[in-house]
């Protein structure tokens, strides 16, 4: 992945812009992309002087909604990722994949690990 441009290049290719060079100029003159210095003039004159943060955003829809999928929990313990799902479009209009809601459910340490029973003749279990 590459790394961003410096907050000084942005400023000299806006100062550049200021004085009355056109995008094209100043991308070659600063060695970037036409449709950087573009952009980077167009946000200027929106106002917004500084690049937008980079990254994904911070949290999750289904924040929100966490009592309700921990009670969902605790009211049957072996309900299954599907039902979960289901009632959350349902009940709360939460409309989400079956893959997403595992994630969310296992960065916060819910796992629905099935174990094989023990076998009649052991004492313990086997796995």
């Amino acid at each position: 992945m590459t790394r961003a441009f410096s907050d000084d290049l942005r400023s000299r290719v806006l100062a550049a812009s200021r004085g009355g060079m056109s995008a094209r100029s100043a991308a070659a003159r600063f060695g970037i992309g036409i449709s950087t210095a573009i952009a980077w003039i167009a946000s200027a004159r929106a106002g917004r002087l500084t690049p937008a943060k980079q990254g994904r955003r911070g949290g999750s829809r289904l924040d929100v909604h966490e009592d309700f999928i921990i009670g969902m929990i605790e009211e049957e313990k072996d309900i299954t990722l599907n039902e979960m799902v289901l009632r959350l479009r349902e009940e709360r209009a939460v409309f989400i994949g079956r893959s997403a809601l595992d994630v969310w459910l296992r960065k916060r340490g819910w796992t629905f690990k099935k174990r094989p029973h023990m076998h009649w003749s052991r004492s313990a279990q086997t796995s």
